[in-house]
């Protein structure tokens, strides 16, 4: 069965008030996500077995364009599930505490995260992951990378990719990564840390 691209989990202006317009949530979902997802189909057309695969299971197993197709469908996923119309201001729940416990307070793993992001050399990923032990960390990922294929579960993702911003603050990075803090889903950070 083909790969999927998933409508937002809101609408295409839900975010503008925050900091991410209509027309940019149109052009990164709809050209760059779907792109992806068009890609992925098209080099796995002939090969059913990866099909059955979930994108995980490829992200774990594939090298080249489908690793790198994916990575970025499942990235991209899980970016748009971690932004949200109400997110933002200070985490809560057990995620508040695992950051506290890591890095003192919310200001510190904010900085960390955000310097991880705004000086990622390139296109990429930040991310905060979870290890096998249940140790919190920051790490950025080049292009498709994903922390699955070391062993790391994502918690949060900042697509520090240009095409995730060019059109709301052209390549002001640092402005993007503000308005990312407006943004941040906390639910769906404590439920990806269950």
């Amino acid at each position: 069965m083909p790969f999927v691209c998933p409508p937002l989990p809101y609408a295409y202006d839900a975010l503008k008030a925050k900091g991410l317009s209509e027309e940019c949530l149109k052009f990164h979902h709809d050209k760059h996500h779907a792109g992806y997802v068009t890609k992925l189909n098209a080099l796995t057309a002939d090969k059913p077995e990866l099909q059955a695969k979930s994108l995980e299971e490829l992200i774990k197993t594939q090298k080249g364009g489908i690793f790198n197709c994916a990575a970025q469908t499942w990235n991209h996923t899980f970016y748009w599930n971690g932004l949200s119309a109400t997110g933002g201001g200070e985490p809560t729940g057990a995620i508040k505490a695992k950051i506290e416990a890591k890095w003192g307070s919310f200001d510190k793993f904010k900085d960390a995260f955000t310097n991880t992001a705004v000086n990622h050399f390139g296109s990429g990923w930040a991310w905060l992951v979870k290890n096998s032990t249940g140790e919190l960390n920051v790490v950025d990922t080049h292009d498709a990378a994903n922390p699955i294929t070391d062993g790391l579960t994502p918690l949060l993702a900042c697509d520090v990719w240009e095409h995730a911003y060019y059109i709301d603050y052209k390549n002001d990075r640092a402005a993007y990564v503000k308005a990312f803090w407006n943004l941040v889903n906390w639910d769906f950070v404590n439920k990806n840390l269950e």
